[in-house]
C-alpha cells in the first residue's frame, strides 16, 4: 500500500470538522476517522488532533461533553456547533476552488 500523505498546512481543521459533521466522536478516535474517510491516505496522529480540537472548541466550531465510550470509558466526546457546521461548509467551497484553481494550472499548457 502507498504511504500516507502528509496533511497540509492549513487543512487540518476542514479535515477534523468534516471527520466530525457525521457524529460526536472522541479526540482519540479522530485520526482514525480521517483516516478511514480518506481511504488511508491521511494520518492525523493525536498530537496534531488534540492542539487543533482544543482551538476549534475556543473558537465556537465545537462543543464537548463526557460520556462512557464502547469500551466503558469515560472520553470527552465532540460535535460541531452551528457556527461550525457554517464553518465546515465555507472551509470545504474555499478548499474546492482552491484545488480547481491548482489543477488549472497543472493542465495548462
Amino acid at each position: 500500500m502507498a504511504k500516507a500523505f502528509v496533511v497540509m498546512q492549513g487543512t487540518l481543521d476542514l479535515l477534523i470538522l468534516k471527520a466530525l459533521a457525521s457524529e460526536p466522536i472522541h479526540a482519540w478516535g479522530i485520526g482514525p476517522r480521517i483516516r478511514r474517510l480518506s481511504g488511508d491516505q491521511f494520518s492525523v496522529g493525536q498530537g496534531s488532533v488534540y492542539p487543533a480540537v482544543q482551538r476549534l472548541e475556543n473558537r465556537g466550531l465545537l462543543s464537548s461533553y463526557w460520556r462512557t465510550t464502547k469500551n466503558n470509558r469515560i472520553a470527552r466526546y465532540y460535535e460541531l456547533t452551528a457556527t461550525g457546521r457554517h464553518a465546515l461548509a465555507e472551509e470545504a467551497a474555499q478548499w474546492r476552488r482552491y484545488s480547481d484553481a491548482i489543477e488549472r494550472v497543472i493542465k495548462a499548457e
